[in-house]
């Protein structure tokens, strides 16, 4: 067998879980052949993270085995900057990702950062960087490596367009192993060859060839093939137990009969499939806006970044309910930031209306506290808690009331996001700020959430760099940072 058609990886029978009670993966078998790229594909929570986790032997299979080729080498992009690496500069944090000190680090650096479009000062933190940005550098650090398999991790999250394109023709042309996990349909229909889908419900994992379009059209097709075999074996059943009620009152041979239909009613029940589940979308939603007659948000003059230097820019911004204001800019200018500061009034330029309630989607999510539970970190958003009403707000985020006991931090980063709107739905903010609301989404849940975006009567600042997402909302007033 010709090289790039062997394989590389494979699971055998894995099994595994946290909790018994509770299993994420269930007798998972599949291979992935040498320079394939592959997409994991299945609702947030399901275990997509978890098989990541096993290919790169942060956790064990409970049972089976996950076999690696060669000893081959394995680079992963991670969705979020760990917090351990904020306070080192851009040459400590590339350090890290080799075990032995290269004399030639900042070249390998520079080379590597071109691949992803980006250029930056090496002695300049992390922290310092933004959303964006960081993304560039968890995809750089996983090239600077070089490994025969790369995971990706969402890794469009945060990127301009400029960033997805260079990405995706990157991708294309890159002449190794790529598994990569992503709700972005047309950046993944646009290099993939194959798809692993994760089965929410029976914990296994199916294996499609194709690129992902197609394999969702053969996905939808299964399922139709299902359910009407399922519904004829339904009608079956209901016919023969009919039939069995009634013969089962007479005697002789009409009790041999129904004991015999018994037998053909337990043989259908056994054929019934189970149908492969589309992954669930969230219900239609509200959020509630805070009533507010005074002007909610005030800024004249605000700060960005241009050549890594900051520039102070005088503007004239205000909002009262029912404005919205979009701010756009290319990566590294200053949106997230600028975002943060409105949100904590960090500057004497900004001023937010006495007792104006913000809601505030942190695209890194570092505005949870990972150490609640689910549920706590919902009942701290009403004045009056309510149980019954958090389960029930809870479950239209297709947050169980089992997700609800878990800690925040032991969430997927979906599960996060969704908390996150759940959690507005209770606040009833009077100012909605949303710094790349779409990052960990599912796809499927989008519309749903940018109608109930569209329909929020409060202030409204939103950064997105998901244009067919933004398209969704009425917005008449823009700030442009790369242009003021």
């Amino acid at each position: 067998m010709a090289q790039q058609e062997s394989v590389i990886l494979r699971f055998d029978a894995v099994k595994f879980h946290y909790d018994e009670i509770k299993p994420i993966l269930n007798g998972v078998s599949f291979s992935i052949r040498k320079n394939s790229k592959i997409t994991i594909m299945g609702p947030n929570g399901a275990g997509k993270s978890t098989i990541f986790k096993l290919i790169t032997g942060d956790i064990q299979p409970v049972e089976g085995r996950v076999l690696i080729t060669d000893n081959a080498s394995i680079g992963i992009a991670k969705q979020i900057m760990a917090d351990e690496y904020k306070e080192l500069t851009v040459r400590e944090y590339f350090a890290t990702a080799f075990t032995e000190k290269k004399h030639n680090l900042d070249k390998l650096i520079t080379d590597v950062l071109d691949v992803v479009n980006y250029h930056i000062p090496l002695d300049k933190q992390i922290k310092d960087t933004s959303g964006g940005q960081q993304a560039r550098l968890l995809l750089a650090h996983a090239l600077i490596q070089q490994p025969d398999i790369l995971l990706l991790d969402e890794p469009t999250n945060n990127l301009d367009d400029d960033g997805i394109g260079h990405l995706t023709s990157f991708l294309i042309m890159y002449e190794k192993t790529v598994v990569v996990i992503s709700h972005d349909t047309y950046f993944l229909n646009s290099f993939t060859d194959g798809v692993l889908h994760l089965n929410e419900y029976t914990k296994e994992v199916k294996q499609y060839q194709g690129n992902y379009l197609d394999v969702l059209e053969d996905i939808n097709a299964q399922i139709e093939r299902e359910e009407r075999k399922n519904a004829q074996l339904q009608r079956n059943i209901q016919d023969r137990k009919d039939k069995i009620n009634f013969f089962s009152n007479k005697g002789g041979k009409m009790r041999k009969l129904a004991a015999k239909m018994r037998e053909e009613v337990a043989e259908d029940e056994a054929n019934m499939v189970d149908v492969m589940q589309e992954d669930k979308t969230i219900t239609r939603f509200d959020i509630p806006a805070q009533e507010y007659k005074e002007e909610i948000l005030g800024m004249n003059h605000i700060s960005i970044l241009k050549n890594h230097e900051v520039v102070e820019k005088e503007v004239n911004i205000h909002m009262r309910r029912g404005d919205r204001l979009f701010i756009k800019g290319p990566n590294g200018i200053g949106k997230s930031t600028l975002l943060k500061r409105i949100a904590e009034e960090q500057t004497d330029g900004i001023t937010i209306g006495a007792g104006v309630r913000v809601a505030y989607y942190k695209q890194d999510f570092s505005g949870l506290d990972f150490n609640k539970t689910a549920f706590h970190s919902l009942k701290e958003m009403m004045g009056v808690p309510d149980d019954e009403v958090i389960y029930r707000v809870a479950a239209r985020f297709l947050l169980s009331s089992k997700v609800l006991q878990n800690l925040v931090g032991a969430l997927s980063e979906g599960q996060k996001g969704l908390l996150v709107y759940a959690r507005f739905v209770l606040q009833e903010p009077g100012l909605l700020i949303l710094d790349e609301p779409t990052n960990h989404i599912n796809f499927r849940h989008l519309p749903v959430i940018a109608e109930a975006i569209n329909q929020y009567e409060g202030a409204m600042i939103l950064v997105s760099h998901v244009p067919e997402f933004v398209e969704q909302i009425t917005i008449k007033n823009e700030l442009d940072l790369g242009r003021i």
